[in-house]
């Protein structure tokens, strides 16, 4: 087992522009962070750093890392690559607050000759309101999920390296909107939670199982890049698709429903209010 895993630590190299690009994302997000937290310390507290920094890393972790390697071999490792960009790094970006952070972080003159006239353009406004409106965001997530798990677009994308950049692209974005809508990140408008917020994590919940059982008891392997590349852990492809589907079903089912739990249970509570933070620094 030691010399495939061998292989392929010697076949990885440091994906150099995404690793740039993380890391210029941290560094802007920590220089808008220092600035905000002058002001805003009670809200910009560590815990918004790290879960922000936190998400940044695991999104490394899982296209940049070695682990990229062993997800082009296994599918198994491959459901754990898309369930670390769909359902760990949106919820870590997301809760560090990062809008105004990475608006603040920009240089003074980038911020006011480029983003702050591109933010005022109404079509771009009504754009970002409309991707956020719930039936948008879980439209989005679910078919991106769906349609990249058709065999042959999840064949061609693990035979064309671009593409297979576009699909975690894709998961990547969708991702982000479905989350948001949960837990709408300040300086997004407040809306109290309701009990349709649980048919929109449960009917989530219910494609991702269709999804894996479907892959769980079909008993024939469907991707044919498994078939044709053969991996180096002489593990059979049925097996290993058994394993990633099961690896889909229960942690993927977790991140649905957990969610979901806490929503109920604060739902049945003593009623609450966000804090309002009022109005956004530029």
């Amino acid at each position: 087992m030691a010399d495939p895993v061998n292989e392929m630590l010697a076949d990885w190299s440091l994906p150099v522009w995404l690793t740039l690009s993380i890391a210029i994302t941290a560094i802007v997000y920590v220089r808008g962070w220092m600035a905000l937290r002058r002001t805003r310390a009670a809200q910009f507290d560590e815990v918004r750093l790290a879960s922000f920094l936190s998400g940044l890393g695991v999104l490394w972790l899982a296209i940049g890392s070695p682990m990229d390697e062993f997800a082009d071999a296994l599918l198994s490792a491959h459901m754990v690559e898309h369930l670390l960009i769909m359902s760990a790094v949106p919820p870590l970006l997301l809760y560090g607050l990062p809008v105004v952070p990475l608006l603040r972080g920009v240089p003074l003159g980038l911020r006011r000759s480029v983003l702050g006239p591109l933010l005022r353009l109404t079509f771009l406004r009504r754009l970002g309101h409309w991707l956020v409106t719930p039936v948008v965001a879980w439209l989005a997530m679910n078919l991106m999920y769906l349609g990249w798990h058709v065999p042959a677009a999840y064949d061609f994308a693990l035979e064309h390296e671009g593409w297979h950049a576009v699909e975690h692209l894709c998961f990547l974005s969708t991702s982000l909107l479905f989350w948001w809508c949960i837990l709408r990140p300040w300086p997004a408008p407040a809306h109290p939670q309701s009990w349709g917020i649980l048919i929109y994590l449960v009917a989530a919940d219910i494609v991702n199982t269709l999804l894996s059982a479907f892959l769980a008891f079909c008993g024939r392997p469907v991707y044919g890049f498994y078939l044709d590349h053969p991996n180096p852990f002489q593990i059979a492809p049925l097996d290993d698709q058994v394993f990633g589907a099961s690896i889909m079903w229960v942690f993927g089912s977790m991140v649905f429903l957990v969610p979901a739990v806490v929503v109920t249970l604060r739902l049945m509570g003593p009623s609450g209010r966000r804090p309002v933070y009022g109005k956004v620094p530029l």
